[in-house]
């Protein structure tokens, strides 16, 4: 009885949180490549990485441990945080 109930919430959990990994947000390429060209470049190429990621994890059926995903999200927060270097330069001048 134990084991039904504890299945009929662990399986809900575990497919929702699949879910929401499954669905990593795409980084942006929202730097200003006028202002900053280096930085928007980096961005572009990580934009890149990340579809190249998404193709890996298309060939091997999404079959890499959970690695690529948590690479794609590394990607994401990466792109954030040359937006955040690109604010500040541009608060300092």
């Amino acid at each position: 009885m134990k084991n039904n109930r504890l299945c009929l919430i662990a399986v809900p959990v575990i497919c929702l949180a699949l879910i929401g990994v499954s669905f990593a947000q795409r980084p942006e390429t929202n730097i200003d490549p006028a202002r900053h060209p280096n930085l928007a470049e980096a961005q572009h190429h990580i934009l890149q990485a990340f579809e190249k990621i998404d193709e890996a994890q298309g060939a091997n059926h999404d079959q890499l441990g959970g690695h690529a995903e948590k690479a794609k999200q590394l990607l994401d927060q990466a792109s954030r945080e040359l937006k955040q270097a690109a604010e500040f330069a541009n608060r300092r001048k």
